[in-house]
């Protein structure tokens, strides 16, 4: 038990890390609701539409643990300062860019500053809170913004596109920036307590080349960018480098991840639940926000408006999350709100997006809030397995769960819905054979070519093209609900021996 009395100040430094945690939420929901404007504005192809949404993701998937070890070794102020920095200039730069290459690689940039200022945020509640009653509260609050910044992104996103162009999306991160950088100046604390030992950079990169060979192989061989061989053989090799970066940590005096920490049965179910849970819920946004826009004409600003549901739910689900694990157990608040978030996913499988009603709005409402007490159970479950100074490499893992779920996410319900929506293309007949299969690649692909077409021929195809995405969005939406129902089966056996840890560091 910890004898350390608690920081006086340790609310304004939770205050400090959910404002710096705001703008990385507002980039990624922004996005989502921007995607057809973008698809247009810059003659995207459903290709480069996937790597300027999935580029971000996969960077940090492979940057989060060496910036959250690091984090831990020379302090999280310093690290969560510069990605602060590095971000706003990155967001600049997508903002004006004037193709899709350029835009990814802005991306590339926003997805350095991200990996830094992820875990460190987590990193400094672990540090801050070891009462983990209060953890779960701050933890709770923390998701709350979090969520919160889901709910501001589309509506905002929705109201810049109605007046200005697609770059105002990133730009609005840049006064967010201003206010942010100067509250974390002010508020962290100067002196902080690090792990010891030295930050192999020779390590670091064998990490970083792992993790992207291995997700960069399974997209392209999903997404059928590369022949299966070639992809197999991406993934083989990083998991060749993944094996070899295991084998330093487990021979090294001072390695850069402490591969004890995969020992908890907490932290594996965690991580779990953030990859499954995101993946499911960065696949149903995108795929709304494009049913909402593609299929049933809404501006960006009504299609925002529409999402209000299920991401001002998720804004509340945080605190209630922390209340519920204090009064029941993180076993069975994990596992009951999976549980009615795959309900939820599955009657809006077979829901008329159409006609909504009240019955779309509160089953939105719904899965919003049961996911968001999922994902923060996630959290409680992973930080409050793991010693004080260890919460940024425990952050960074979780990080890596969510940034994982979000990429590959994208990547396999993409993929899951190019192949659905071809198969449920029926082309008019007197669509000219060389546009054919363009036209069933994506519905943002058919209106590209629709756009080349005589009026008569262009409202056929985007009609036949509306009717097959709301069968495709129905068979996704039903999917997400079975995966989601045997993570909660999975998850309430794993955290049958959870008990949360004061313990702070021997």
């Amino acid at each position: 038990m910890s004898t350390t009395r608690p920081d006086p100040k340790r609310w304004l430094v939770l205050v400090a890390v959910m404002l710096a945690f705001l703008p990385v939420v507002l980039d990624m929901t922004i996005l989502h609701v921007a995607v057809p404007t973008l698809t247009q504005a810059l003659r995207a192809s459903s290709t480069e539409v996937l790597w300027i949404i999935d580029i971000y993701p996969l960077l940090m998937a492979g940057l989060l643990v060496p910036m959250g070890t690091l984090a831990d070794r020379i302090g999280n102020r310093k690290i969560l300062l510069t990605g602060l920095v590095v971000f706003g200039f990155a967001s600049v730069g997508a903002a004006f860019a004037q193709n899709a290459a350029m835009l990814i690689g802005a991306r590339v940039l926003l997805a350095l500053g991200g990996s830094m200022i992820m875990p460190c945020v987590l990193g400094i509640i672990r540090r801050t809170f070891e009462d983990p009653k209060e953890r779960a509260i701050a933890l709770g609050l923390w998701g709350t913004v979090g969520s919160a910044g889901a709910a501001i992104g589309p509506l905002v996103g929705g109201g810049l596109l109605e007046h200005f162009w697609w770059g105002s999306v990133f730009l609005i991160n840049v006064p967010v920036m201003v206010v942010v950088i100067s509250a974390c100046f002010f508020l962290l604390p100067r002196v902080e307590k690090t792990t010891s030992g030295k930050w192999a950079i020779g390590q670091a990169l064998l990490l970083i080349a792992g993790m992207i060979s291995v997700v960069y192989g399974i997209k392209a061989g999903f997404g059928a960018k590369l022949p299966l061989v070639l992809a197999l053989g991406i993934v083989a090799i990083g998991l060749c480098l993944l094996g070899a970066f295991a084998r330093q940590q487990l021979r090294s005096k001072e390695p850069m991840l402490d591969l004890s920490l995969f020992s908890h049965p907490a932290i594996v179910a965690g991580m779990i639940m953030a990859i499954v849970a995101t993946s499911s819920l960065a696949g149903v946004e995108l795929t709304l926000a494009q049913e909402l826009q593609y299929v049933l004409d809404k501006t960006p600003l009504q299609a925002g408006l529409f999402m209000i549901p299920i991401m001002a739910a998720s804004a509340v689900g945080g605190p209630i999350a922390g209340f519920l694990s204090n009064q029941f157990g993180l076993r069975l608040v994990a596992s009951s709100s999976l549980l009615l978030s795959a309900g939820a996913l599955a009657m809006l499988g077979a829901s008329d997006f159409h006609d909504p009603g009240f019955t779309v709005p509160a089953l939105l409402a719904l899965l919003g809030l049961t996911l968001s007490i999922g994902l923060t159970a996630s959290s409680i479950a992973i930080m409050g397995s793991v010693e004080a100074n260890k919460g940024g490499a425990a952050g960074s893992l979780e990080a890596t769960g969510y940034e994982l779920g979000t990429g590959l996410g994208i990547t396999l319900f993409g993929v899951f819905i190019s192949s659905v929506y071809a198969r449920s293309m029926t082309l008019p007949a007197d669509l000219p054979a060389t546009l054919a299969d363009d036209a069933s690649r994506s519905i943002g692909d058919t209106y590209l070519v629709a756009q080349s077409l005589p009026e008569d021929q262009a409202t056929a195809l985007i009609d036949a093209g509306k009717a097959a995405f709301t069968a495709t969005h129905s068979v996704l939406l039903s999917t997400a609900a079975g995966l989601i129902f045997c993570l909660s089966v999975l998850v309430f056996f794993m955290l049958a021996k959870y008990r949360g840890t004061t313990a702070t560091a021997h």
